[in-house]
């Protein structure tokens, strides 16, 4: 599955394609600022889930709700990890790139957990799947 442009919004929408774990938790290792966008829609913009508050819409007090600014972000670069069945998902200029086992490709995806080593998690360089850097991988 790919989806254009990882705006905090997207977030209220993705679920692992594997196991259909809802919501994802992320990590953020570069993000874009876009200044200029506006909002379209009424507050709160996120249906079920506020990405930015990493909360459930429901719980958030309207105070909490920033939709005018979190629009105007999106996760440039980071990863997300679904906490149920181990697979993480690597997000690169600004793309999520949900693609099922069978169509990873492991180069892409080792070349990524190195360049990102310090950010990502230990439990995803370790054991993370459909690859990861094995039991060696130390963070930096």
């Amino acid at each position: 599955m790919w989806v254009s442009g990882v705006k905090y919004r997207l977030l209220d929408l993705l679920a692992c394609p594997i196991c259909k774990t809802f919501p994802l938790p992320y990590y953020v290792f570069e993000e874009n600022d876009y200044p200029t966008r506006k909002l379209s829609e009424p507050v709160p913009y996120c249906r079920e889930y506020c990405g930015l508050n990493v909360e459930y819409v429901a719980k958030l007090q309207k105070e909490k709700l920033i939709c005018p600014e979190c629009i105007k972000k999106e996760v440039a670069e980071g990863l997300l990890k679904c906490p149920k069945c181990g697979r993480w998902y690597p997000i690169i200029d600004e793309i999520p790139h949900m693609l099922p086992d069978d169509l990873r490709e492991e180069k892409d995806d080792s070349d990524f957990l190195r360049k990102w080593k310090a950010k990502i998690p230990v439990e995803v360089l370790r054991e993370g799947k459909p690859f990861n850097l094995g039991v060696d991988a130390k963070k930096s």
